[in-house]
């Protein structure tokens, strides 16, 4: 079972915008999705992520954009990023915006976790993609990475730009595509890194935005809780909250029992007795998200064994080996050949 979570209305909202700006027939590709047009018009509303993956993939496929996901980065909104781009529209600086990403951006929807490391003269905000189709995967990071970007500077009323940008995603063929992504974001791009990541000065945290409003910013931020409390206890079965906190926890560097009990607000009893009553345990779907975060390292990145070992919360590389085989069959390195 892979569960995408949700996405946002505005979230989608944008990939349509760039759909109509290339004459794209946006309602057969709704249609093809699976998602229903009058859900489309709720801007409150939310769509299952494997109806928002199929439709990104079906965009792709009938605008034949290579760079679809960098282009689709010009048509980002205050809204597009829900209440969490108002948010940032009230703050007093970039750093000020930045440091309000990760605590609200499960409004945005559950198509990837932001994590944010500091070194004493840069800022890197890594994002790591939830979504499982490797082609929908790499139009998706550059279209959040573009969209940041993209935002940022109408944000700060300035044209100006991130130190690098790492990209998972090999470099392309074409000389002509690197240079539209050099033009884009106006830095030195690195392709196949084992992340993706904008880099970006200190410097430029200090930047004041356009129009700050500390008060506005109290009353979002009290309404963005608010809609996060909802949200939480909308997410249907409690088997898929326990899901996607193991995934973000594991994305953010360590999983266990105990602290998605806390993440969930309920005691590690309490925590066992819904999954019991709902068939299943913590081991089993922990194993679910492990496995399939292991895939997706193990097809699409370049991390060594022992790196990917370590993201999943294992000891060493050894004890990655054995439990990758009893689930599959195979060792991890057959299955990264294959």
């Amino acid at each position: 079972m892979k569960l995408l979570g949700f996405a946002s209305i505005p979230a989608v909202q944008q990939y349509l915008r760039y759909a109509d700006s290339q004459k794209l027939d946006t309602r057969k590709a709704i249609m093809a999705s699976g998602i229903d047009p009058n859900v489309l018009e709720n801007a409150n509303g939310r769509i299952p992520g494997e109806q928002f993956q199929a439709l990104i993939k079906t965009l792709i496929e009938c605008s034949n954009d290579n760079l679809m996901g960098l282009h689709s980065g010009l048509y980002v909104q205050p809204g597009s990023y829900s209440v969490l781009g108002y948010i940032t529209m009230s703050c007093a600086s970039i750093g000020d915006a930045i440091e309000r990403i990760p605590p609200y951006e499960r409004l945005v929807g559950d198509m990837g976790v932001t994590r944010i490391e500091k070194t004493a003269k840069t800022i890197t905000l890594n994002w790591r993609c939830a979504y499982n189709d490797a082609l929908v995967r790499r139009h998706m990071i550059d279209n959040v990475l573009a969209s940041w970007t993209n935002f940022a500077r109408w944000l700060a009323d300035q044209d100006t730009s991130p130190d690098k940008i790492l990209l998972e995603r090999p470099a392309p063929e074409s000389l002509a595509e690197i240079k539209e992504y050099e033009d884009f974001f106006r830095c030195p791009i690195h392709f196949s890194q084992a992340k993706s990541a904008v880099v970006l000065a200190k410097s430029l945290l200090t930047i004041p935005l356009r129009q700050p409003d500390q008060l506005l910013l109290k009353t979002l931020e009290s309404h963005a809780s608010q809609q996060m409390s909802e949200l939480e206890s909308k997410l249907g079965s409690f088997s898929l909250r326990v899901m996607q906190a193991v995934r973000k926890q594991l994305n953010l560097g360590q999983t266990s029992k105990e602290l998605v009990a806390d993440e969930l607000g309920v005691s590690l009893r309490t925590l066992q007795r819904k999954l019991l009553a709902e068939g299943t345990h913590y081991q089993s779907l922990a194993d679910e998200v492990r496995l399939e975060i292991a895939k997706q390292l193990l097809g699409e990145s370049k991390f060594a064994l022992q790196d990917i070992a370590y993201n999943l919360g294992f000891a060493d590389s050894r004890s990655f080996h054995r439990r990758f085989k009893q689930w599959t069959g195979q060792t991890p390195g057959e299955f990264r050949k294959q």
